[in-house]
């Protein structure tokens, strides 16, 4: 989808290039919105630059560049031709913090320019919807720029920077997969409302495993993460969050909750239990005591290891769905910062030229809050840099990464807090009777 997104940008530069809504299409693209198609190419661009730290943090990649005759320093040269560029930079973790770097300057960028935006009648949605050629010059020009910061402090202060996104953007991951849980959920009662009872068992089946899967990473926790006279941290946190999955469990069913929510069960409780084990495994991999964290690797870092491949792709299903949900979730769209959506899909407009043009479905008032959908991608860049350096922690001394407990407390504090939203989700209805919850 996002390789759609970026042929169509392209193809249709000559439009968009000064142009605002609505974007040219192609026939390819799945929606006809401008507020989709929008959030869609600005997460095409996230990435992009994703994919860019990815092959530049690959095993052997400086090896690799050091053989081109002429382009890294100390490597292969040519007679008459003095290499140039530094390639201990470009490569694993400082190509990594760099790329990120950008991403997050660039997206933050946005998020002040688009500050209070109340419709597509203000000038600046313009830019948040048109002017993609150019966006791209300035990604690229930011990206540039980074590789030229001195080494000195900057991996180590930008790893503080990282920390304190990935906490914000795990917590975010949470409610988008709430958000999802609740949508997967209503759609699938209302189908088996309608006649077929096969949607219910679709639904159990489902919720089933989730908690089949938990279970077992609670069970595997104990075997390999704790010890019988030590991991006194691992304990406690694996006893927490099963105690605290099991709570929000029992509160998505009360009568009670059901009164007043409908469409809460145990599907949505049973896809967060999962998730905060995967958090609270995540977490415990990085604990520096190789006693109680077998992870640990032994020698070099290992940028590939399970935890974070898991990551990345639980990464990349939540940023496509933040392009493309369209919530009927009062709460959850209140926490997002969006309005309540009837559907992203539309039939487009067909210009005189014959090529379909994206519906500007915001000219009385946006479908998202652009600040903080820019506010949102700018916390997903740190959290990629994190995921993908395994949240080690440079050493600006002896330029390698070690493992730290603050990860680890940041994880799983984030943990504790997601379920608290959730939990509150659950409840609010039921403290605050007078506001409406529907």
């Amino acid at each position: 989808m996002g390789a759609c997104l970026a042929l169509c940008s392209l193809a249709s530069c000559a439009s968009c290039l000064c142009g605002s809504a609505p974007c040219l299409l192609c026939g390819c693209c799945p929606s006809s919105n401008n507020s989709t198609i929008t959030r869609l190419v600005f997460s095409f661009f996230l990435l992009m630059g994703t994919f860019v730290s990815v092959i530049m943090i690959l095993p052997g990649m400086e090896t690799q560049l050091r053989k081109i005759p002429g382009f890294c320093k100390g490597g292969t040269s040519i007679p008459g031709i003095e290499n140039q560029v530094d390639c201990n930079v470009i490569v694993g973790y400082k190509s990594v913090y760099r790329m990120c770097f950008a991403m997050t300057c660039f997206f933050f960028l946005f998020c002040v320019i688009m500050i209070r935006v109340r419709s597509s009648k203000d000038p600046r949605a313009a830019i948040q919807n048109g002017f993609w050629f150019f966006k791209f010059l300035i990604l690229v020009g930011i990206t540039v720029g980074a590789f030229f910061i001195p080494d000195g402090t900057f991996h180590d202060v930008w790893f503080y920077f990282g920390l304190v996104g990935s906490f914000i953007f795990i917590i975010i991951q949470l409610i988008l997969l709430i958000d999802f849980a609740h949508s997967w959920n209503k759609a699938w009662v209302e189908n088996a409302e309608n006649g077929n009872k096969c949607w219910f068992a679709g639904l159990l089946s489902f919720t089933v495993l989730h908690y089949a899967l938990a279970i077992a990473a609670v069970v595997l926790f104990y075997i390999y993460y704790t010890m019988p006279d030590n991991c006194t941290e691992h304990k406690v946190f694996i006893s927490l969050n099963l105690i605290f999955c099991v709570i929000v469990s029992i509160v998505s069913v009360l009568p009670k909750i059901q009164a007043t929510q409908p469409y809460s069960g145990l599907l949505q409780a049973s896809i967060i239990s999962l998730y905060t084990m995967y958090v609270t495994w995540s977490a415990m991999t990085n604990n520096p005591n190789r006693k109680c964290n077998p992870s640990l690797p032994t020698g070099q870092v290992q940028w590939w290891d399970a935890q974070g491949i898991v990551g990345l792709i639980i990464f990349l299903f939540c940023t496509l769905y933040a392009s493309i949900r369209s919530s009927s979730n009062t709460q959850v769209n209140k926490l997002m910062q969006t309005e309540e959506g009837g559907g992203s899909g539309g039939e487009g407009v067909v210009g005189e030229d014959g090529i379909r043009r994206a519906v500007d479905n915001e000219e009385e008032s946006v479908t998202y809050n652009y600040s903080f959908f820019h506010f949102h991608l700018c916390l997903a860049s740190l959290y990629i840099m994190m995921t993908l350096t395994n949240w080690y922690k440079p050493e600006t001394n002896t330029q390698v990464m070690q493992s730290t407990m603050p990860a680890v407390w940041v994880k799983m504090s984030s943990s504790w807090l997601g379920l608290g939203l959730y939990l509150w989700t659950l409840i609010a209805p039921l403290i605050f009777p007078d506001r409406d919850f529907s």
